[in-house]
């Protein structure tokens, strides 16, 4: 096996190459050829057009799973969820995480006139209008963020849920620092970075693994069986040197690394911090009673239920939310930290989408109308998501408020 690297121009190069960003690794019979690109640049549309023309290649793999190509090829495709289930799925923060990428893709491309990720788009298409073999080797982005949330401690998991919470009403320009990043990086971690303000520890599972999973999925598609000799691999330009250290080194089996990227740990059979709030919740009602009798037990029943559902009323009022959206807030908040299945956003955002039943218009605009603070009241699909957050929100204050309220009382 030989490993060829160079990023410098070469008159043997096929047209497209000369002058980008690439390396070149030949394993197993194989020669993978990987044109780095910059995100938001024109010239890498240009290069990758060329490349694919060039008729060197028979298979074409982009940086790309297939939900992200289908965003970027079909705007409308959000129109085709069922957020009722969505949220009924417990996907409700995950909906939210793409739709702030969204919204990030569009004021960069708003600022700076190109598509991020119009190089990705235009190497898919132009791969099947010549026939040619496409293989999207990125991993889920799910599963990119699952994995990145659980790197992180509970203080940087509020940090990245705020910082996704603000991206969705911020509508200012990209910094330059920024752009910079995606000229030489990655779209997932310039996002993400914005999301979580910068914080390191979202690296591995945002490039390292991603530079792993690619060049596993790499070798997978370019097996004896596909035919594959000339492969054409379209990354961000921040993917190439670990993407080539991989491939040519990596000895395990491609779907043993899959599998090991693709596992999320699953949450703990016991619920350690529900239980310890119920029992802390619990054992001060009964404390109450036992101590001041049933009028100091109910006293603090009545506090709980009004400091936690009053303020999870609130949130769900200040989101626009139908009356009997903010009645479910307050019924489920004073039972939230009982049971995770009775979150009261999750129980308000059912109901509230359930009541008024997003439409296809909705989902069409929703793009537009994040984009400014009045679009969001407007627009069902984003009135769903800010009762979800800003009831648990609102749930989340009334907790720590009764809960030191309790401790006062009993200590």
């Amino acid at each position: 096996m030989r490993l060829h690297a160079t990023e410098t121009p070469d008159t043997h190069l096929q047209p497209g190459l000369a002058g980008q960003p690439h390396r070149i690794v030949e394993r197993d019979g194989v020669r993978y050829t990987l044109l780095g690109t910059a995100h938001v640049s024109k010239a890498s549309v240009d290069a990758v057009r060329g490349a694919v023309a060039s008729g060197a290649f028979d298979t074409v793999a982009v940086e790309l799973d297939a939900g992200r190509l289908q965003a970027l090829t079909d705007p409308d495709s959000m129109a085709k969820l069922d957020l009722v289930q969505v949220i009924r799925d417990g996907k409700t923060a995950m909906f939210a995480a793409n739709l702030a990428l969204a919204a990030y893709q569009r004021r960069l491309a708003e600022q700076l006139g190109v598509e991020p990720g119009a190089e990705l788009k235009a190497a898919a298409h132009d791969a099947r209008e010549r026939g040619l073999a496409l293989h999207l080797i990125d991993r889920e982005v799910g599963l990119t963020f699952k994995r990145a949330r659980q790197k992180l401690g509970w203080w940087d998991r509020a940090k990245l849920g705020g910082g996704i919470l603000a991206a969705l009403f911020v509508d200012e320009e990209v910094a330059n620092d920024e752009i910079e990043k995606l000229k030489q990086g990655d779209l997932l971690e310039a996002s993400f970075g914005e999301f979580a303000g910068g914080n390191p520890a979202l690296y591995e599972a945002v490039i390292a693994e991603r530079d792993r999973y690619m060049a596993a999925r790499l070798r997978e598609s370019a097996d004896a069986a596909s035919g594959a000799r000339e492969v054409l691999a379209v990354v961000g330009a921040g993917h190439l040197a670990g993407m080539a250290k991989h491939l040519a080194e990596d000895r395990a089996a491609p779907d043993a690394v899959k599998r090991e990227l693709e596992a999320v740990k699953p949450k703990s059979r016991v619920p350690w911090m529900e239980l310890a709030i119920a029992a802390f919740l619990l054992g001060g009602f009964a404390w109450g009673f036992w101590k001041g009798g049933v009028d100091v037990g109910a006293d603090l029943i009545v506090q709980w239920v009004l400091a936690t559902g009053i303020l999870g009323a609130i949130g769900c009022a200040i989101a626009g939310g139908h009356p009997l959206s903010i009645l479910s807030a307050f019924v489920a908040s004073p039972l939230t930290p009982l049971h995770p299945a009775l979150a009261s956003g999750t129980v308000s955002a059912f109901v509230e989408a359930t009541l008024r039943k997003p439409t296809y218009a909705d989902f069409l605009a929703l793009r537009d109308d994040v984009n400014t603070v009045r679009g969001w009241w407007r627009n069902r699909v984003a009135r769903v998501l800010l009762n979800f957050f800003l009831t648990s929100l609102g749930t989340a204050i009334g907790v720590w408020t009764g809960g030191l309220r309790m401790l006062g009382k009993l200590v």
